[in-house]
């Protein structure tokens, strides 16, 4: 198992985000999470990579506890070299691309890995342009952000992503700034990663994609998990009644 969150619990000035959340997911399985704005999904993603803090619960990383409840209700934390491990584990592509514009495309890929992990140069740079080829963008290593269209941002994201060598990649509302045609290239590439049996839980509003390429996915409203199955049993057969009326729209 990469990741097992259990009954995890959030809040914002008292506002409950995320209530009694759990899910598991396994070695080589695409998870997508739909569900309406508002419903807890980006902030799920954003405690699952220590973005944010539980405020109860557990998260469980390849088998070693990152953060527990203890005996007062406190959500509780391992040392700081504890978390960079866990850390270490996850990869998270956002929604708006978050490349560092005034990076080349080459250095947005090896900076992470050569200070924070602390590979050598050559290696990083050689994982890069690999990386690079094959999001398809192999001659723009020395180009910058601003130069590059959306699409072509966002599959550097994933690269950079994928640099890291993470167990499990997290993707946030990833084509949600894109327009049609762009968003095609960058679902590409992840279909390709699902072949490859990469760990993936996608946030996503792109239906036939979630249906297509997911082994589960789970249907989120109102903080709380409503419904979560095969994704055919899901998109065609929903038991629940939110959820028929979620996916009414995606009909029209």
């Amino acid at each position: 198992m990469i990741l097992e969150m259990r009954n995890i619990q959030k809040q914002f000035d008292g506002l409950e985000v995320l209530k009694d959340i759990s899910f598991d997911v396994d070695k080589g399985e695409v998870v997508s999470i739909i569900g309406p704005s508002g419903s807890g999904k980006s902030t799920l993603l954003r405690c699952a990579t220590f973005l944010e803090t539980i405020d109860g619960g557990e998260i469980r990383y390849m088998g070693g506890t990152a953060a527990h409840t203890d005996g007062s209700g406190h959500a509780v934390y391992v040392d700081q070299k504890e978390l960079r491990r866990f850390r270490s584990y996850c990869g998270l592509v956002f929604q708006q691309f978050n490349l560092f514009p005034h990076y080349s495309i080459l250095k947005n890929l090896t900076d992470a890995p050569i200070h924070v992990q602390g590979r050598e140069k050559d290696e990083a740079e050689q994982t890069a342009l690999e990386l690079l080829t094959k999001m398809g963008i192999a001659d723009k290593a020395d180009a910058y952000p601003y130069q590059l269209s959306g699409g072509q941002q966002q599959r550097v994201a994933i690269a950079r992503a994928l640099a890291m060598r993470p167990k499990i990649l997290f993707f946030d509302e990833p084509t949600s700034a894109l327009d049609p045609e762009l968003t095609g290239e960058v679902l590409k590439v992840i279909r390709q990663l699902a072949e490859e049996h990469m760990t993936m839980v996608v946030v996503t509003h792109e239906m036939p994609f979630a249906k297509a390429v997911s082994n589960r996915v789970i249907f989120m409203d109102g903080g709380v998990i409503v419904e979560q199955g095969d994704p055919k049993d899901v998109f065609e057969n929903p038991q629940e009644e939110r959820t028929k009326q979620f996916l009414r729209v995606f009909e029209r």
